[in-house]
């Protein structure tokens, strides 16, 4: 009788540490199992000493591979924040989640000595760098070579100019964090400054121990005229928003492409459906009925994408403001684009009964939405509409208009039924189907607010992006299939940390997460449908939402877990975004669709470093939209100081609530100072503000009345009181007294904040595909 040969030992807690420490963030559990000759039984301890490691603090996950906590991507991209006693730089990662990851790690700057000028970043700059871990020095375990600078140090304050009778003035900060801290303007430093102008400003000390005093260095327009407030935003986040001479010369000259190395599609009837304000329309749409005798039921769909490539060459002026910009940033009084309007508006429009150059996706998929095969093409088209999304919507429903009405039988309803069977895809994917109500502004004839709404979702607005989905996934497939570099949409799943407070809140609502197991956003879904109805749905559907990390781009492919997709691109808005543009030009070259492609000598790593920029430029679109937002909403409420609104907390947190209000959606903040009577403690598991005596609390999701206080349009910062109860949590205690009225109490926890706090915001903006 032969002995069973044992099996490879696990390697020990140590050992994985050093595996994972050696190999720089490319260590996952199939080249971990592989490299100790561990079989299929083993994996499932080796998965619980990893995730034992995470939860030790040891290792982390980042882009399903493991790494040491701590340790950076390849390519990052940092602020220069200072110099260590030599005199060498010191910088931090720009995107560093601190509650995730604790303090952001420093990197010593190391600059070859003979580095171009534009390579040598200095303090206050951010740059991209490329990091390696060094053993440590002085505590520092990470070094950084400077691959570009992104942004130079502007070593000023931005602010609103207020005149005073001597003939200085002072400067009204527009950052939130700066509220309060008003600066002197001495007469011969106003820079020619007027009343309510935005200026930008150098602070300077007179004495050591003087009071800060402010020198205007440019003034940056007048916030009395019309669309100011999205100027505020542009010149905070250094927003470029005019296009140099030799960009707009480069467009101006561009001439329409013609039919020569296309094909001629100009006989398929595409249409495009767009919001009804929309001023470019990158994509159409048509979608027919597979005639193949072994596809019964499927449906050929065709995607029709504005070819920016064929205008926008790489290395041009036109290509290095794009990339500058990385994408269009929406405000609701403007656009700044990311192309001129020659290209965006004009040549790159698919207007209808025009002739424009597209690249097409064409897609079979079967009678269950299932995708069978995919095929590029670079046309020549011509839309026989424009429509928009409720005009077709309206159509569709029964009632047509004298522009739907010739397309129903052969353009719509073919459509609408490719839709159907693309939804039963999506069911069975089943990706993460958050409930988030989106607003939109309206404004007057002079751009302040008139109403905020929220736009009804209709199939019209599914449909358009179930399409893009499908097209977006062809493209990244074709450019893997052809070994061709690219630019993915990527979305990684929540980490461990988050999981496990997401796993405690809802254990406080009698709901479980497992503990073990593959995590797929279909058990998130459970989770919402459960609570869809109950008090609770907004609350779950927030919380939710902050666990799931940010999408970004990468050169590198770890899937997106939001879609439930394994690879994902961005295909469907080069006129909008960087990334998709780099995606054209990679089809291009893999299809060999023509000379303008993606250069030969564009590698993976040129791509990280493309990737981590309009990564960068993303979120500070977001930001800076978001700011705009909460301007013109401040300005709105300004005059109704005093009025009670209802709204939900939408954040807790030790130093108060955050509250979004019903009506408009502002965000405003409640100091922790001033709730009820009760000493109050925050509950980090309940995302609640708990009273230490009475039990009342206000959790995140609750409904509340509350008062305005405070107002700071230039900031769009508002200070709320909650004048509604609190709930009483089970803890066995009886009520205190009723709170006496605001301003009276003399048992509050700290003294009164009398300015407004930074409201904490989530964009919710949809973006298609």
């Amino acid at each position: 009788m032969t002995s069973k040969k044992p099996g490879p030992a696990l390697p020990s807690k140590d050992e994985l540490v050093a595996f994972v420490e050696q190999h720089g963030g490319n260590a996952g559990t199939r080249e971990i199992a592989r490299a100790y000759g561990l079989k299929n039984a083993d994996r499932a301890a080796l998965k619980t000493m990893l995730r034992e490691l995470a939860h030790e603090g040891r290792i982390e996950k980042y882009r399903k591979k493991m790494r040491r906590t701590g340790a950076l991507p390849e390519v990052v991209l940092a602020d220069i924040t200072g110099r260590d006693a030599d005199g060498e730089l010191i910088a931090t990662p720009t995107d560093w989640d601190e509650e995730e990851h604790g303090p952001p790690p420093q990197i010593r700057v190391h600059v070859p000595r003979r580095a171009r000028p534009a390579e040598i970043p200095g303090v206050g700059d951010r740059a991209l760098l490329r990091t390696e871990e060094i053993e440590a020095e002085d505590g520092l375990r990470h070094r950084g070579r400077p691959i570009k600078v992104i942004d130079r140090a502007r070593h000023r304050v931005l602010g609103v100019f207020r005149a005073l009778p001597d003939g200085g003035g002072r400067l009204v900060p527009v950052d939130k964090k700066s509220l309060g801290r008003e600066l002197t303007i001495r007469a011969d430093d106003t820079g020619d400054a007027r009343e309510g102008d935005l200026v930008a400003v150098e602070v300077k000390r007179f004495g050591r121990f003087g009071q800060p005093n402010a020198k205007v260095k440019e003034r940056l327009g007048s916030l009395a005229s019309e669309r100011a407030v999205s100027l505020i935003a542009i010149h905070a986040h250094g927003i470029p928003h005019a296009f140099p001479r030799e960009v707009l010369e480069e467009a101006e000259t561009a001439r329409p492409a013609t039919l020569e190395g296309r094909e001629d599609w100009r006989e398929v009837p595409f249409v495009t459906i767009d919001p009804v304000d929309a001023k470019d329309h990158d994509d159409a749409v048509f979608a027919r009925a597979d005639t193949s005798p072994d596809n019964r039921g499927g449906f050929v769909i065709d995607v029709a994408i504005a070819d920016v490539a064929a205008y926008v060459r790489p290395g041009s002026a036109l290509d290095r403001a794009a990339l500058e910009r990385g994408n269009s940033v929406y405000f609701p009084d403007r656009v700044v684009p990311m192309l001129p309007e020659r290209i965006s508006n004009d040549l790159c429009s698919l207007r209808p009964l025009e002739d424009r150059p597209a690249l097409v996706a064409r897609m079979v998929i079967d009678a269950d939405g299932v995708k069978r095969s995919h095929t590029f093409h670079r046309v020549l088209m011509r839309s026989v509409a424009r429509l928009h999304y409720g005009q077709a919507q309206a159509a569709v429903d029964g009632h047509p208009d004298a522009v739907t009405a010739p397309l129903m039988g052969l353009v719509l309803e073919p459509l609408w039924a490719a839709y159907a069977a693309l939804k039963r895809a999506r069911q069975e994917r089943s990706p993460l189907d958050l409930e988030l109500p989106e607003r939109k502004i309206l404004l007057k004839p002079d751009y302040t607010v008139e109403r905020v709404i929220v736009p009804q979702r209709l199939d019209a607005h599914r449909l358009i992006e179930e399409f893009m989905i499908l097209a977006n996934v062809a493209a990244a497939e074709t450019l893997e299939r052809a070994r061709t570099p690219l630019i993915y949409r990527v979305h990684d799943e929540p980490t461990l940390d988050k999981l496990s407070a997401l796993r405690d809140f809802l254990a406080t609502i009698d709901i479980a997460l497992p503990k073990s197991g593959a995590l797929r956003p279909a058990q998130f879904n459970r989770i919402l449908a459960r609570v869809k109805g109950r008090d609770v749905e907004a609350l779950v559907n927030e919380v939710v939402l902050r666990s799931q990390a940010q999408a970004e781009y990468a050169a590198e492919n770890y899937g997106h877990f939001g879609l439930n997709l394994r690879r994902y691109a961005h295909f469907t808005s080069p006129i909008r975004r960087y990334a998709d543009l780099v995606v054209h030009r990679a089809l291009i070259r893999a299809r060999k669709l023509g000379r303008d492609g993606l250069s030969e000598s564009t590698d993976t790593a040129a791509l990280a470093e493309i990737a981590a920029k309009i990564s960068a430029a993303e979120r500070r679109a977001m930001a800076a939209e978001r700011e705009t937002v909460d301007r013109l909403i401040a300005h709105h409420l300004a005059d109704r100081i005093g009025a009670t609104f209802s709204g939900r907390v939408a954040g807790a947190t030790r130093a108060g609530l955050f509250v979004k209000l019903d009506e408009t959606g502002a965000d405003g903040f409640v100091p922790a100072a001033t709730l009820g009577r009760d000493y109050y403690r925050y509950d980090e598991k309940r995302h609640a503000m708990v009273g230490e005596a009475t039990g009342e609390s206000w959790r995140l999701g609750d409904s509340v009345t509350v008062k305005l206080v405070e107002a700071a349009p230039v900031a769009g910062a508002l200070r709320f009181e909650i004048v509604s109860d609190g709930r009483i949590e089970p803890r066995g205690r009886t009520r205190g007294p009723r709170r006496e009225p605001k301003g009276t109490d003399k048992r509050r926890t700290g003294p009164r904040r009398e300015t407004p706090r930074p409201a904490a915001k989530r964009s919710t903006r949809r973006s298609r595909g």
